[in-house]
């Protein structure tokens, strides 16, 4: 079997898999963060943090909640890292440097996973275990409660206002949906041969009679979480590309599947909360449509061959794991970098150059193809409302979505959440270059001009655009180790997550304190909840009986936000958002370099 034959058949099962679990997972989803009922567990934990989980929220209480609990994350992490070398399992590591621990801990916290650290020298089991997997899990959950406290702003009523709960959400989020994937991801990871131990290393001799060590620890269970939670953060400086870690072909593709299936199930789970899964369809079709346009790209170009070697090898293969070849490499890349996930299984900086430049410009539609887990979903929410927006100013209509009107104050709330990453990551970008602090970083003392080049100006661009987008992925050949970038970086990713979700919760409480429109109308829904109360009881609850659903068009006055032309409408406003943002940035670095 061809190479090309046989990663069509891997994108083939991918998505066979991915059909199957949608449904089942994305209606779980819903009625996990619909749910009246507490399981014990979970009691028990609101009793040790004296938490009322029958209260609700408004978006305020909701901010403030997610803020504090993410602070106080940083602190606990930072405190972590710094002591790592007193704690057990050390295996002789030392505590990390004050910056490099700060800009650990905030990676970590805000889902990024970015790494200026060798995990393999730097980072102990314990630090591993009880810091960077807990952040994994909990980082993860965040962003799921976000996306649902968004959600619920949609379809919430003008008497309450309510947002829901967020440490409800909280440990829902992680009891009942990511910590049971995890262990199912984790034995699998197992089975197929990656490490999970509690030793720390295991010695060896070569056979030229010197000895040596790998380090061991618990990889498949950070693996499963790290992917599943669309962190990233690997436990081997090669990341998803060593053996230990990601060990076969089959593990690649269910690494792929793991990063992906909470993204796409949530565009279930909100069709389904909000009523009419036309709007989620419509989300995921969006999300596929731009998925499948960079896999192209980023597959097609690297097995063009571009020079001498390039061309004897058959494929730019430099950087590549070769178990995985190009198709799985493109499929991996073009996920994480899709998502917010930051794991690579290849250097990307020794992609062809505009397949990095793909995987860059990824990145910089803001992840919403499909996104992290929570976050890709809030984020093509609020360009779908600019999109709504947009249209009903063409055609002369009210802009309303799922009846809820987009004024003044909702598209100014909206367009700040667009404009936060560009800012971080231009002004960042500019500031480090144009103040000579990432020449030394990224030149290479065996090329004349290396920090002057195109490739160069590239990296710096990938870092920033990484860390503000929350991806974690590296571009590779650029030195971040010193203060300037473990300060800058740092801070691009703290304000890259929380600002974005205080924008979010201030508009899920703009929309949750207007009265939908038409609010007394009964729509049928083309799917379970035609047919009244027999069809939402086979439903499972999910629509009430007697209530307006939610997506459709309650009078033709409105725009519908579901369909074709919606679905159009929005692929084009994410592409010319992040096109005519960085475009020009785009031309300096890897444009200019592929056309050379």
């Amino acid at each position: 079997m061809s190479a090309t034959a046989a990663g069509v058949l891997q994108v083939g099962v991918l998505v066979l898999i991915l059909a199957a679990v949608y449904v089942p997972l994305g209606d779980y989803l819903a009625r996990v963060y619909r749910s009246e009922r507490h399981l014990g567990v979970e009691r028990l934990i609101y009793r040790l943090g004296r938490i009322d989980p029958e209260s609700g929220q408004t978006w305020r209480a909701y901010a403030v909640s997610v803020l504090g609990f993410v602070l106080a994350g940083i602190l606990v992490l930072y405190a972590l890292l710094r002591l790592q070398g007193v704690l057990p399992w050390a295996d002789g590591k030392a505590g990390m440097s004050p910056t490099m621990a700060f800009n650990t801990a905030v990676s970590f916290v805000t889902n990024t996973d970015w790494q200026s650290y060798s995990p393999e020298e730097q980072i102990s089991n314990f630090a591993q275990m009880f810091g960077l997997t807990v952040q994994n899990f909990l980082s993860a959950a965040v962003g799921m409660a976000v996306a649902v406290a968004l959600i619920r702003g949609l379809i919430a009523d003008r008497q309450t206002g309510s947002l829901g709960n967020f440490w409800v959400d909280l440990v829902r989020g992680t009891v009942r949906i990511l910590l049971p994937l995890a262990v199912v991801f984790a034995f699998v990871f197992v089975l197929e041969g990656a490490v999970q131990s509690w030793q720390t290393v295991a010695g060896y001799t070569l056979l030229d009679g010197h000895s040596e060590r790998s380090p061991l620890g618990p990889f498949a269970s950070q693996e499963a979480i790290k992917l599943l939670g669309t962190n990233g953060g690997g436990t081997f400086a090669a990341n998803s590309a060593h053996p230990f870690s990601n060990p076969t072909p089959l593990t690649n593709l269910l690494s792929v599947l793991a990063i992906l299936l909470i993204p796409v199930s949530m565009t279930r789970a909100y069709g389904t909360m909000v009523g009419d899964r036309r709007q989620g369809r419509t989300l995921l079709g969006v999300m596929a449509v731009i998925w499948v346009a960079m896999l192209t790209l980023v597959w097609y170009l690297p097995s063009r061959p571009t020079g001498l070697a390039a061309a004897a090898a058959g494929a730019d293969l430099e950087g590549t794991e070769l178990r995985f070849g190009i198709p799985g490499t493109a499929l991996f890349a073009v996920s994480t970098t899709g998502t917010s996930t930051g794991a690579v299984n290849a250097a990307h900086d020794s992609l062809a150059a505009g397949a990095g430049g793909a995987v860059l410009w990824n990145m910089l539609l803001g992840e919403v193809a499909p996104g992290g887990a929570g976050s890709g979903l809030y984020g093509i929410l609020v360009l779908a409302l600019i999109t709504v927006f947009i249209g009903g100013l063409l055609v002369g209509r009210t802009p309303e979505f799922l009846g809820k009107k987009v004024g003044r104050r909702e598209i100014t709330v909206a367009v700040l959440y667009v404009l936060v990453m560009p800012t971080l990551v231009l002004s960042g970008t500019s500031i480090a270059l144009a103040s000579g602090a990432a020449t030394a970083a990224m030149t290479d003392p065996g090329v004349p001009g290396s920090g002057e080049s195109m490739h160069g100006f590239t990296q710096v661009l990938y870092a920033y655009a990484s860390t503000a987008n929350n991806n974690g992925s590296g571009f590779g050949g650029l030195n971040v180790t010193s203060d300037w970038f473990q300060i800058s970086l740092g801070l691009t990713m703290f304000f890259g997550r929380l600002l974005p979700i205080v924008l979010v919760l201030a508009l899920a409480g703009l929309l949750a304190a207007q009265q939908r429109r038409d609010d007394d109308a009964v729509a049928a829904d083309p799917g379970p909840a035609a047919g009244g109360a027999a069809a939402t009881a086979a439903d499972g609850g999910m629509v009430q009986a007697g209530t307006v659903v939610a997506g459709a068009d309650l009078d033709s006055g409105a725009v519908p936000t579901h369909g074709v032309l919606f679905g159009t409408l929005l692929t084009g406003t994410t592409l010319l958002v992040a096109g005519l943002t960085f475009f020009p940035a785009l031309v300096l670095g890897p444009i200019a370099e592929a056309l050379l």
